[in-house]
């Protein structure tokens, strides 16, 4: 009984069982010496001087002087363990003697890039997520930084919307399990783990919904819509323990994200109880001004910290005005105080008050720089993500031992390109990036031959290289054709009106395909694209995406069939932007189209079909998976009880593959409407050819809730369709009763 009451006597004073202070100890003994100004410092961030990835101030010395007094918490775009460290120092001259926590986008791998974001949905593999962000946060760390902003959880059912690529799709199902494994990859053991960085959530909330696919525009939506398609992977991450949030650009049904009381106080540190910080996006603070929610500088930091921001990054926004808000009573002091709380308790957590130079290793970066087994693995998981769109006559894969292969295209012998947006640049990328001709040489024969022929820029108008690549493709027995759209022109601020092939690229398309020459077509993109002659014309198509630093090579397998494709799409493919958003999981209609043929008084055009170009989770394989035997354990359940799944898949093609078996379901009835099909579950199995597996899901009434009109999250008892197939268009069907 003695040992009880003296455990519990510890820990009222907020000490563990050895006597140790707890961070929640640490952190109120220290806000108890700081003055206001150096609380308020903790909450600014500011950006390094040679890098920027938004609109940036100019007054580096003013910065280096404020870290010495203790008025800055973070900094951004600082990298290297030597630069790392000598900032750090100058933060070791404040009073205090508190700290620097530094971040950086670290968005698809740091030393070794890996496929842009939507391109590793499309591997369906959350094991692969999960590795390439320990092995992004290995390296990151090893060069100082603490801190990520990432993953991007943004649900997107616009490809005009550049930042697409940063994301997990359309799904709200798929798109949280790629979120969870990220963070999980990012966080490693735990924070203060020298291999793992602090993940970041964003954008919350409900940036991938921006009117007209327009980066920093408005959302409009119902708060239903709102909490069960764009929330969920939101609190996902906060339930698993994500370090940090990072709020969005835009305004929700008119109150910016920045300044949204609902979803930041409300939600995020009111009913989900989130214990980490919030940070503003670069300069949406100070934004809110030209937004028309506040009238100056004044108003919006005290709009921004009522609100629920933590941190300021790069407004310059809360140094300026919030000690003066809080003497003249317009701020509580307790937002401040339990801001900088939340920040301090990560810096805690990280060890970096123990040891404030714990990251900054020469010898860690060293080891890092080019580390073979990174390189390895990011050229499995290119391959992994590519999409195999159309094969017709099993033209792919290619021999190895074809005479000639001529390929043409603008991003032939790119290299940089390779990284996509949202890349960390270094210095040697044009050496370390394997570009596809060099990929797609290393793999044929020697007695083989490849030709190239650039044939045209990403996007001008200037035709003058046509005539080579023609006559290139007529000395080839096949042509790889490259297009699709610069590496920089899907990410943040790459909106696009049409998502086309953009300049002349179609055009040499066309004039390639007279010659008659078997052509296989590879597409770079960062988003959907619209390829309807390609697609209808072209005999073999692969999604590429923009894979990374081993780009070259993971084509190459994927071309000459050292690796079956896999890969499946994770966003719907439109037919044209007039279609546009076209998503799987939409409602119904009281006059749903029955077929693409009778559109008269039915929701549909009248000019072009309601169904996508490619569906959802669409992808094919060198080989051939057969569905048959969905059996359910009952046809009528009630209460609590499970609904066991299964189906049997067989290769019955001439290649060993691996499949995405998706589970689908329908509410057909509801009080209120609920959507066409939606995703509750997935699993990605290898086949040898001439095996069967059989694939077994399992349902709960949990998987059946959805929020109502008052925004009770509950199920109802129904009819529900059990769906499992290929991709959500291609299923096998039952219907089940569930009762409560």
């Amino acid at each position: 009984m003695k040992r009880v009451y003296f455990l519990l006597a510890f820990s009222a004073l907020g000490m563990n069982v050895y006597g140790q202070k707890t961070t929640d100890q640490r952190v109120a003994e220290l806000l108890s010496k700081m003055t206001l100004e150096e609380k308020v410092g903790q909450m600014v961030q500011y950006s390094g001087f040679e890098y920027a990835t938004g609109p940036q101030h100019s007054n580096s010395a003013a910065v280096l002087d404020e870290i010495k007094k203790g008025k800055v918490g973070s900094m951004l775009n600082v990298a290297g363990a030597e630069e790392t460290r000598a900032f750090q120092k100058l933060a070791m001259q404040s009073r205090l003697k508190i700290p620097l926590l530094f971040g950086q986008d670290v968005i698809h791998g740091y030393r070794t890039t890996f496929p842009v974001n939507i391109g590793q949905a499309a591997s369906w593999d959350l094991g692969m997520i999960e590795k390439s962000e320990r092995i992004a946060a290995t390296e990151a760390s090893a060069y100082g930084i603490h801190w990520t902003f990432a993953p991007m959880v943004d649900i997107a059912r616009d490809p005009r919307w550049g930042r697409v690529m940063e994301g997990p799709g359309e799904d709200t199902y798929l798109g949280t399990q790629i979120g969870l494994a990220r963070i999980k990859g990012f966080q490693g053991k735990g924070l203060g783990s020298l291999d793992a960085v602090m993940a970041c959530a964003k954008h919350f909330a409900a940036y991938g919904a921006a009117v007209g696919g327009r980066d920093y525009n408005s959302v409009d939506m119902s708060l239903r819509q709102l909490n069960e398609t764009y929330l969920p992977p939101f609190k996902a991450a906060s339930e698993a323990g994500v370090a940090t949030f990072m709020n969005s650009f835009n305004d929700i049904n008119g109150i910016p994200a920045t300044a949204n009381q609902y979803i930041q106080r409300n939600l995020l540190k009111g009913k989900w109880n989130y214990k980490g910080f919030v940070v503003s996006d670069w300069g949406s603070i100070g934004e809110m001004i030209p937004h028309g929610y506040a009238k100056d500088t004044a108003e919006a930091a005290e709009k921004a910290i009522q609100g629920g921001s933590d941190m300021d990054m790069e407004s310059r926004v809360y140094m300026a005005e919030l000690p003066k808000l809080v003497k003249e009573g317009k701020v509580d002091t307790k937002l401040v105080d339990d801001a900088a709380g939340r920040i301090l308790t990560k810096k805690f957590e990280m060890g970096l008050f123990d040891d404030p130079y714990r990251f900054s290793n020469e010898k860690r970066q060293k080891e890092q720089v080019n580390n073979q087994e990174n390189r390895k693995f990011g050229r499995e998981f290119g391959s992994k993500s590519i999409v195999l769109l159309k094969n017709k006559d099993n033209i792919l894969p290619l021999s190895k031992t074809v005479k000639t292969v001529a390929l043409i295209g603008p991003f032939g012998k790119e290299t940089v390109s390779n990284h996509g947006f949202w890349s960390v640049a270094f210095k040697d990328d044009t050496q370390r990036i394997v570009s596809q001709f060099d990929g797609i040489k290393n793999q044929l024969d020697k007695n083989s031959t490849l030709l190239y022929a650039k044939g045209c820029n990403v996007d001008d108008q200037d035709k003058t290289m046509f005539a080579e690549a023609v006559e290139t493709a007529r000395k080839a027995d096949v042509v790889i054709m490259t297009l699709g759209e610069g590496h920089a022109m899907s990410g943040e601020a790459k909106s696009r009106s049409t998502i086309g092939f953009s300049g002349v690229q179609e055009e040499l398309l066309k004039e390639i395909a007279k010659t008659g020459k078997p052509i296989v077509l590879m597409i770079n993109a960062g988003r959907p694209l619209i390829f309807n002659w390609a697609a209808d014309h072209i005999p073999a198509i692969v999604y590429t995406w923009w894979l990374g630093t081993e780009a070259g090579n993971s084509i190459a397998d994927i071309l000459f069939g050292t690796v079956n494709p896999g890969g499946k799409l994770p966003m719907t493919f439109p037919r044209t932007e007039g279609q546009i958003p076209v998503y799987y999981n939409h409602y119904n209609t009281g006059r749903p189209a029955k077929n693409n043929t009778d559109r008269n008084y039915v929701s549909a055009y009248i000019d072009l079909d309601n169904d996508p170009k490619f569906p959802f989770g669409f992808g094919l394989s060198y080989t051939e998976f057969t569905y048959s035997d969905l059996v359910l354990s009952s046809e009528n359940l009630k209460g609590d009880q499970k609904l066991n799944i299964s189906v049997t898949v067989s290769n019955t093609g001439k290649y060993d593959g691996e499949e995405v078996v998706q589970l689908y379901i329908r509410d057909l009835f509801g009080k209120v409407v609920r959507p066409v099909k939606e995703l509750k579950g997935f699993k990605k199995i290898f086949i040898k050819k001439g095996e069967t597996k059989k694939v077994e899901f399992t349902l709960t009434p949990e998987n059946l809730k959805f929020f109502d009109d008052e925004l009770n999250f509950d199920w109802e008892a129904g009819e529900f369709d059990i769906m499992v197939g290929t991709n959500s268009q291609n299923v096998q069907t039952k219907r089940v009763n569930w009762v409560k």
